[in-house]
């Protein structure tokens, strides 16, 4: 870990750098705290008085104390000692509740600040286009935002406080110090420079570090999960990988301790020398101090008074620097989170949104449509030209990799062409409002998601604005049933589930379709791969779109369960717009119109008994199918 040394003027110029973002994460705090922080402001500015107090209180103490014994220790004489005895222990029962109330608005503060946060990134997370999920840059960003930035915002709040409280009290201090020689401010100073250049040196390179560890920390994040999760859980075993998955995380957890532990030791070895300097600095200035007491020059009072002031002013200049340091430290992490908050979406809606063709009358059109994935250079579909008709089903068949389901995505706007346009009934895609295009499709994607919420929950969530909340995780499990939602509601759900072939399934479970699916939570039943499939479905179907676009849906049902699902479907589907992807030409038989895929162009088109006369590519596959019926259950 070599690093060039710069000077203190370039490390005085990085700080400034980061400056701006002060504004900016002071504004993120209050938004989130709001009159909690002007509490706490208040508290600090009174907890910066207070030690300045207790030194003058020291000092008088001392004083009265020397007089009193002087005196012989008469009441009259005692009595004032005794009152600034009772001033002293009041102004530090009053530090002690000022501490423990900052500590409890900070605690709210807190949790405040990072659910605000986690709403920001999650906002983000939702609000990026997919193609950032294809970008280990993106991961990185979004990793330093989540490990950072929770608590980032108000530490730095919290540094930049001391650092205002610890200046009061030092100034303070300052003026205690000057009466008993101009000097000693000067020396208290120079005795903790030597800690500023070892607080922004470690703070660049703690955070250079960091940096340069992203992948390597989320990696270890990635092996941590691999042995962890249930999704792992049986091949781990099955090939006996857990042993080399612990290995390679141990070895990069190793990797990154020694290099923690290295930067932590420099450190403080630096650390060391700077408060060995300041305490030489204070062991000549105490020295002058005392020799000036034996000369009478100052009284035993002041000398308290020197030692309580430098000895607290050095404490809270180590302090301020630390402050300073954290300041500097938080602002460079938090220029992280500001770059995760700062990305944007190239998917946008247009200025002036097109009305959404309603019903649609012509249909869906590829023209000349060229596109690849971000950062790569192949591309998926060239020139590529296909009509959908409105009112009509399209299967797509073909090789794996022929861009099948990449259609589906284009068709949501999940990304945009380079070249060409899709359009809707003659409209651009890209002149129609993402929310209302997004709206009339269905979609089943050949891994759809499996929500670890009820059945009822599961197929609700297609269509939120029907559904009535199905998401409200207020209520309990039990609370949580399809018998307190709208007597219109339930019936829908149940169609959806009739016609997603999905009737039988929930039959099985134990509360029907208040049954919670998934094993991360209590009284969660698992599916099968198929079931799962069977539930996605009806939550396209609960969708009720007027455009459906299903990416396998038969892939995990046998001969039978896909006849008897097909036959449902085409009344289901009566009238809509769609597109089916399939390896399964049992499936792609039953649409009107069937395409053919390779390479990223469509080679054949045509009905069932039309490419079967044709003897192409489309008759050739189905005999191959035909012949080896294993083949059918290929996804």
């Amino acid at each position: 870990m070599t690093e060039t040394s710069p000077t203190l003027a370039t490390r005085g110029r990085a700080l400034l750098d980061q400056l701006p973002y002060l504004p900016r994460a002071f504004s993120m705090v209050w938004e989130a705290t709001g009159y909690w922080t002007l509490t706490w402001a208040i508290l600090l500015l009174l907890q910066g008085v207070l030690p300045v107090a207790i030194v003058y209180l020291t000092r008088w103490l001392v004083d009265g104390l020397v007089a009193a014994v002087e005196a012989g220790g008469s009441w009259e004489s005692v009595q004032p000692t005794l009152i600034l005895v009772a001033l002293m222990a009041g102004v530090m029962l009053a530090n002690e509740l000022l501490n423990s109330a900052t500590g409890w608005i900070r605690t709210a503060q807190s949790e405040l600040v990072k659910d605000h946060i986690s709403t920001l990134i999650h906002e983000k997370s939702v609000a990026v286009d997919l193609a950032f999920y294809e970008s280990p840059e993106y991961y990185d960003h979004l990793h330093r935002a989540r490990a950072e930035a929770q608590y980032r915002p108000l530490a730095l709040l919290e540094n930049a406080g001391n650092l205002v409280k610890n200046s009061i009290t030092l100034l303070a201090m300052a003026a205690v110090l000057i009466p008993l020689g101009v000097w000693l401010p000067i020396a208290l100073l120079l005795s903790t420079f030597p800690a500023l250049v070892v607080v922004l040196r470690y703070s660049s390179r703690q955070y250079k570090w960091r940096l340069s560890r992203t992948a390597d920390e989320r990696r270890s994040w990635y092996y941590d999960w691999l042995l962890t999760s249930g999704e792992t859980a049986a091949e781990l075993r099955l090939l006996d990988l857990g042993k080399h998955f612990q290995a390679a995380f141990q070895a990069l957890r190793l990797r990154l301790r020694e290099e923690g532990l290295r930067l932590a030791r420099n450190e403080g070895l630096a650390e060391v020398a700077a408060r060995t300097f300041a305490l030489l600095i204070t062991g000549l200035s105490l020295a002058w101090m005392a020799w000036r007491t034996m000369q009478g020059l100052i009284s035993l009072g002041q000398l308290a008074l020197f030692y309580q002031a430098f000895y607290q002013g050095q404490a809270l200049m180590r302090t301020l620097l630390q402050s300073v340091g954290q300041v500097y430290a938080n602002l460079l992490f938090l220029s992280n989170l500001f770059e995760f908050l700062d990305l944007q979406p190239q998917v946008l809606d247009p200025p002036r949104p097109s009305p959404l063709p309603v019903p649609l009358r012509e249909g869906i059109r590829f023209d000349q449509v060229t596109f690849r994935y971000p950062d790569s250079e192949r591309l998926i579909l060239c020139n590529f030209d296909l009509f959908i008709p409105a009112g009509k089903t399209v299967a797509i068949v073909g090789t794996n990799g022929a861009g099948k389901s990449t259609l589906i995505k284009l068709i949501c706007r999940l990304y945009d062409p380079e070249e060409g346009r899709i359009e809707l009934d003659g409209i651009d895609l890209r002149e129609l409002s993402l929310q209302e295009l997004r709206r009339s499709v269905a979609v089943l994607f050949q891994e759809p998601v499996r929500y670890n919420e009820t059945v009822a929950q599961n197929i609700g969530l297609g269509n939120l604005a029907a559904a009535a909340d199905p998401t409200d995780a207020v209520r309990t499990v039990a609370d949580r049933t399809v018998a307190d939602r709208p007597d219109t509601i339930r019936p829908a759900i149940e169609r959806a589930g009739e016609g997603a072939g999905a009737r039988e399934v929930v039959e099985r479970l134990p509360r029907g379709y208040d049954t919670l699916l998934g094993k991360w939570f209590v009284e969660g039943t698992e599916l099968s791969v198929g079931e799962w499939k069977r539930i996605a479905l009806a939550r396209t179907f609960f969708r009720q779109a007027p455009v459906f676009l299903l990416d396998e849906p038969t892939s995990s049902m046998d001969s039978w369960a896909e006849a008897e699902w097909m036959d449902r479907f085409s009344k289901q589907t009566q009238g809509q717009t769609g597109v089916i992807i399939t390896h399964r030409f049992t499936t792609a038989m039953r649409a009107d119109i069937i395409h053919v895929m390779q390479n990223g162009q469509i080679v054949e088109s045509g009905s069932h008994e039309e490419l079967l006369d044709r003897e192409g590519e489309y008759a050739r596959s189905w005999t191959r199918q035909t012949r080896e019926p294993h083949r059918m259950t290929e996804s």
